[in-house]
């Protein structure tokens, strides 16, 4: 069941609302309105204390210093 977030085109109160089905009505909490934006949301993500999964917080990985790869090299994904 995703979360989404939206805000009233009428009034421009933000909300988020937990989607079931595409027939789910959404109407803003404060006038009521079903017309909305949907917004791009960030998600969390579990904490492991700062250091990159399977990386190195010392800088001496493979990656280090080049700040490449897709995400930034700390995470195995090359």
């Amino acid at each position: 069941m995703p979360i989404y977030e939206y805000v009233c085109d009428d009034c421009g109160e933000r909300y988020e609302r937990i989607v079931f089905n595409q027939k789910t009505t959404v109407t803003c909490p404060k006038c009521s309105s079903a017309k909305h934006t949907l917004q791009l949301s960030v998600f969390a993500a579990p904490s492991n204390g700062g250091k990159a999964s399977g990386g190195s917080s010392s800088g001496s990985g493979p990656m280090s210093g080049s700040g490449g790869g897709c995400c930034g090299g700390g995470c195995g994904c090359n």
